[in-house]
């Protein structure tokens, strides 16, 4: 990297700073005529100089040059004006100079922003494509939001200051230097005060603005680590819980602010004083012009005219100057933060860029052996994790490596997967250094996984095929203006120094996975699923989510014959009484209140049943019956029976999880409200209130509730209400409720409660899972389970992939892995959150199904049971960093005392 950033943008934008450099150039032509026609203006037509005889004339743009060898050679004869003509006409000149003076300030302030934009781009991609150069060591001492705050925040400074980097000085120096050569040429004296003047602020404010520049120093670095801070606290939030540590984190907090606001407090002090003094600099001057040209003029030693130019003239001083003088402050300051950036980023040694260089063309297969030849590894503290290990491991062998934790058994798997750099010794292969080999090549015919797991703020699907998207395979197909849109985004890219990678491409590697296409990769994908054990998750993350039938086609067509399918089954199971359908003149008592009302599902979250109730429509209806007052005499009294029963209880207690209409917090709530509206007739209430009252009526289900709230009567006039509900429903309501309909999909249901069509009985033991079991049996028989999992695989596993189980993590994170069907796959206890029979049967799995169909990987896997080991070719012990012995599992375990113990 370049250590100085005038030095960086002048490298990467020179072309560019010429040009603009040559355009401030043009611009002060009319900058400087604008200066001096107002005192032509003023000492011609309105004072009449050459004006003495109201007949004269005044020739205008008369252009004639003295020319060697031909003498005076007249171009242009002129136009003979009069007084009120020469006024007019030079009173629209100015107004001219005002709009071309404009228009040039308005170039070059774009083509400015324009520029800084680029180079902003430029280097905030240089310093991510450095990131992702790093070597392994150094992310261990590096805080990855202080990374990204230097990147998104401390760097955007940088692209303002391009523009102004040449520009700048070069304008305003040339605007300050064109208005002081004006007024030296009105009168000399006067123009070596603006000049004593300018020296002065010249001088003084840079050396005071040094106080601010350390400062602004410390106010970015306690800026930064404060980022860095509050990242560690959201990564340590259960430590910080578990340890009951949150006070201390307040303290440090505290004191981390408490900093930062001293040093902006003195920044502010320190900023206001040196603005105070330049301001004070800057009225002196037409203090000094007021007194002495007004002196000069009372002598005669200077016209009047004159002296109004020289003072317009110095009005346009001042700004130039200040904002010369911020120039510099900015270029100091962000050579400031420039270094910080520099100090963080230039480390070495980096992974060499052509490593990383795309490649599109497919790889060949590894058929030579990984050797390893005197490997010794290191941690950061210098502490050895492996010494002079040597081995070498076959194509198409399956090796286990075995060894307490510390024992290397992990160092060596990360040296395999290149994740760690070894301080001497190597691994090569076919000759080549692994670490010099293209990761085109080692990323896709090597496979790592481990118990660290990385996951795409995306879905399932996104995750699970990270490891085949190398490089785009196709160019998108654009047309009309999006072709003109990316056109210009490739354009600006290549400027910019960024790739013009369209990441709307395909980028999914389909041959690497076995597949065809897009359209029977599912079909590669669901055996490695299955293999890790994920499968089962996938599908009941399906039935948990909504889906459009218009997207998924096959399963919308498929509904009426999986909610058949599934009565037939439960018959056939006896278990007809698990599922209560809904029926449009039944009340489903598995239901709540709110849906039987409205015999449908909501189709805004936002819009639950109490809101509704609110609306006039229904409170017509409601209101034409008692049960407006049955539904609030419900609700009042299923508010009084929780009070009563759980208002002692501690918050975690285990009946709250069947209170599902009040949760433990809210109780304090409805007691005060209860006092409240204690002895208040229904139609007084106010309408919060009563939402409150009724949303815990519309919540109610009697056989899990169990308060005996509901009687026949009841329920029959909700079943008739609903039917005047859905009469004459308005389009308002139409379009938040979507009704129950046994021929069609419900797009606010979700898939399970689609096929239910019915709830579950509420009273049956493990009626979920067994629900869950035939659907999967239903699905398997109609041969649509591949397209649930397609709707499985569309699950958004959130930040870092926290809406999985850990346990889920780590199979999803194997699952990637498998799909590359590299030539060599290095598992370093990529399942150690399984139980041990878990851990077992998928191992198993995954090498019967990478070892099937004539294509044999070499296996190499970190073992956590020993024990599985004798599945495997050959085993590799390790024992303190070393390589204590290689051989059969047979041999090892007959032989080995080392070996015997970690069996036992």
């Amino acid at each position: 990297m370049e250590k100085s950033l005038l030095r960086y943008i002048w490298k990467n934008t020179r072309l560019q700073q010429l040009w603009i450099l040559l355009v401030v150039a043009a611009s002060m032509v009319p900058y400087f005529l604008a200066f001096d026609l107002p005192k032509r203006i003023v000492n011609g037509p309105i004072q009449g100089s050459g004006f003495e005889d109201p007949d004269t004339r005044q020739t205008f743009l008369h252009i004639a040059y003295d020319v060697p060898l031909f003498g005076n050679v007249e171009f242009f004869r002129g136009i003979e004006l009069n007084r009120l003509q020469m006024l007019a006409v030079l009173s629209l000149i100015f107004l001219a100079l005002v709009v071309v003076n404009g228009l040039f300030k308005l170039y070059i302030n774009t083509y400015k922003g324009r520029l800084g934009e680029r180079l902003l781009r430029r280097i905030r991609f240089e310093l991510i494509d450095r990131v992702l150069r790093f070597p392994p060591k150094h992310f261990k001492r590096v805080k990855s939001a202080e990374i990204a705050t230097m990147i998104k925040d401390e760097v955007e400074p940088f692209g303002g200051f391009t523009g102004d980097a040449f520009v700048q000085p070069a304008l305003l120096g040339g605007q300050a230097l064109t208005t002081l050569i004006f007024i030296i040429v009105q009168n000399f004296w006067l123009g070596m005060i603006a000049a004593g003047i300018v020296v002065v602020q010249a001088i003084l404010i840079p050396r005071m603005r040094k106080r601010l520049l350390e400062l602004g120093r410390q106010r970015q670095i306690t800026a930064r680590e404060l980022s860095g801070r509050v990242s560690e606290i959201v990564d340590g939030i259960g430590a910080i819980h578990g340890n009951d540590t949150s006070n201390l984190e307040r303290a440090d907090i505290a004191w981390r602010l408490g900093r930062i606001f001293s040093i902006r407090y003195d920044l502010y002090q320190w900023k206001f004083l040196v603005k105070f003094i330049n301001n004070f600099l800057a009225q002196v001057t037409p203090f000094l012009f007021y007194a002495i040209g007004g002196y000069f003029v009372l002598l005669g030693r200077l016209d009047i005219g004159q002296l109004v130019a020289v003072i317009a003239a110095y009005k346009d001083l001042p700004g130039p100057l200040k904002e010369l003088i911020d120039w510099d402050q900015a270029r100091q300051d962000v050579q400031v933060k420039y270094s910080q950036v520099y100090e963080q980023f230039n480390v070495e040694p980096l992974i060499d860029s052509g490593i990383q260089a795309v490649a599109t063309a497919p790889v060949a297969a590894l058929k030579s052996a990984l050797v390893i030849n005197n490997l010794s590894l290191s941690d950061d503290s210098g502490a050895r994790l492996l010494n002079q290990v040597s081995t070498e491991i076959k194509p198409n062998e399956t090796v286990a490596i075995v060894g307490a934790n510390g024992s290397g058994a992990e160092a060596f798997a990360e040296a395999l997967g290149r994740l760690a750099w070894p301080d001497s010794g190597g691994v090569t292969i076919d000759g080549r250094d692994l670490l010099q080999l293209p990761e085109s090549i080692t990323g896709r015919r090597i496979s790592y996984a481990s118990a660290d797991t990385f996951f795409l703020h995306g879905t399932l699907r996104d995750n699970l095929l990270y490891g085949l998207k190398h490089s785009p395979l196709r160019e998108a197909r654009y047309e009309g203006g999006n072709a003109r849109e990316f056109e210009t985004y490739a354009i600006e890219a290549r400027k910019a120094g960024n790739p013009a990678f369209d990441l709307n491409s395909d980028w999914v590697d389909y041959a690497a996975a076995g597949a065809q296409g897009p359209e029977d990769l599912l079909k590669i994908i669901r055996p490695v699923l299955d293999a890790v054990q994920i499968s089962e998750d996938i599908f009941d993350l399906a039935l948990r989510s909504t889906i459009d039938p218009d997207v998924h086609t096959t399963i919308g067509l498929h509904l009426v014959e999986l909610r058949t399918s599934l009565r037939r089954r439960l018959a056939e199971e006896d278990l007809d009484d698990i599922v209560v359908p809904f029926d449009f003149d039944l009340y489903n008592a598995q239901a709540t209140v709110g849906e039987n009302l409205f015999f449908g599902t909501t189709k805004h979250p936002m819009k639950n049943s109490p809101q509704l109730a609110t609306h006039p429509y229904l409170q017509q209806i409601l209101g034409g019956t008692s049960l407006n007052d049955d539904l609030y005499a419900m609700g009042f009294e299923i508010a009084e029976n929780a009070v009563e029963l759980f208002h002692d209880l501690p918050p975690h207690h285990a009946f709250f999880q069947q209170l599902t209409f009040m949760t433990a917090d809210e109780i304090p709530a409805y007691q005060s409200l209860l006092q409240r509206l204690q002895g208040s007739p229904p139609n007084e209430v106010s309408s919060e209130d009563r939402t409150l009252i009724l949303g815990l009526s519309f919540s109610y289900i009697e056989p899990r509730h169990r308060f005996g709230l509901l009687d026949q009567n009841l329920m029959e006039k909700i079943v008739n209400a609903r039917k005047r509900f859905h009469a004459h429903i308005p389009d308002d309501l139409a379009g938040l409720v979507e009704r129950h309909d046994p021929q069609r999909f419900s797009k606010s249901a979700s898939l399970m409660d689609n096929v239910l069509f019915g709830r579950v009985a509420h009273q049956m033991a493990d009626a979920s899972d067994q629900i869950r079991t035939l659907m999967r049996e239903i699905f398997f028989a109609l041969d649509l389970y591949d397209d649930v999992l397609s709707v499985g695989l569309q699950f958004d596993v959130g930040s870092g992939g926290k809406r999985l189980t850990m346990v889920q993590r780590q199979k999803l994170n194997l699952a990637r892995a498998l799909l590359k069907r590299s030539d060599y796959f290095i598992f370093n206890r990529p399942l150690s959150a399984l139980d041990r029979r878990l851990q077992d049967q998928i191992t198993r799995c995954v090498i019967q199904d990478l070892h099937r169909g004539g294509h044999r990987p070499s296996i190499t896997w970190v073992l956590s049971d020993p024990s599985l080991a004798e599945i495997f070719d050959r085993v590799l012990l390790f024992h303190r960093g070393t390589l204590a012995e290689s051989g059969s599992y047979l041999k090892l375990s007959q032989t080995n005392r080392i070996f015997k113990e970690l069996l036992s």
